[in-house]
């Protein structure tokens, strides 16, 4: 995989994927839970990527976790917190990407410590005495806390939700965000780069 370089947002909340000079912004707010988000990266997010690796795009990652007090357990906080633990040795995308690949069913919290530090083996240097400890303890609990905030800050009606340079993705076109070969159009309508789809690299 080419990498993207990848950094936190001045307010700390949300990661942020790509060219700091990319002239447009997609914004995805995803809970790690959530198999429409699953829906969504198994396929529109190919061509977002695929943008983004050729500098046209940045994308922007904001972690929510509300399904862990709609079904119960803390999945989607402990994926948040080890995605926030993966930053910290410039592999959150890899390990993002890995995650939702073997995302668990979403009513089973799938997301215990034993299958993070699992799925990480699978993300070369990823693993290593810091990634594991702060996967064990929660190291980053302020950060998933702050990331829901800024989810609910919104007014996000669920996830996936999308913004292209802070203007949200109507309904009429966000069906198109999870096709790859329609992903481009929505762009397009909202005034991003005029690039024909295709898959990601």
């Amino acid at each position: 995989m080419t990498h993207l370089p990848e950094r936190l947002s001045e307010d700390g909340t949300t990661f942020q994927v790509g060219s700091s000079t990319a002239p447009k912004v997609i914004h995805v707010y995803e809970d790690m839970r959530c198999p429409v988000c699953g829906e969504y990266e198994a396929d529109g997010a190919a061509a977002v990527r695929r943008l983004a690796l050729s500098g046209d795009v940045r994308v922007d990652y904001t972690l929510a976790s509300f399904l862990d007090d709609r079904l119960g357990g803390s999945g989607a906080k402990r994926a948040a917190n080890a995605l926030r633990a993966a930053f910290d040795r410039g592999k959150f995308i890899e390990f993002h990407d890995v995650l939702f690949a073997h995302q668990p069913q979403e009513a089973v919290d799938g997301y215990t410590d034993a299958f993070l530090l699992r799925m990480a083996s699978q993300v070369k240097g990823l693993r290593g005495k810091e990634f594991d400890t702060a996967v064990r303890t929660m190291k980053y609990r302020e950060f998933v806390g702050a990331s829901q905030r800024a989810y609910e800050s919104v007014g996000a009606p669920g996830t996936p939700t999308f913004f292209v340079n802070d203007t949200p993705v109507p309904d009429d076109l966000r069906e198109n965000m999870f096709d790859r070969d329609m992903v481009g159009l929505v762009l397009v309508a909202l005034g991003g780069p005029d690039q024909g789809p295709g898959p990601a690299n």
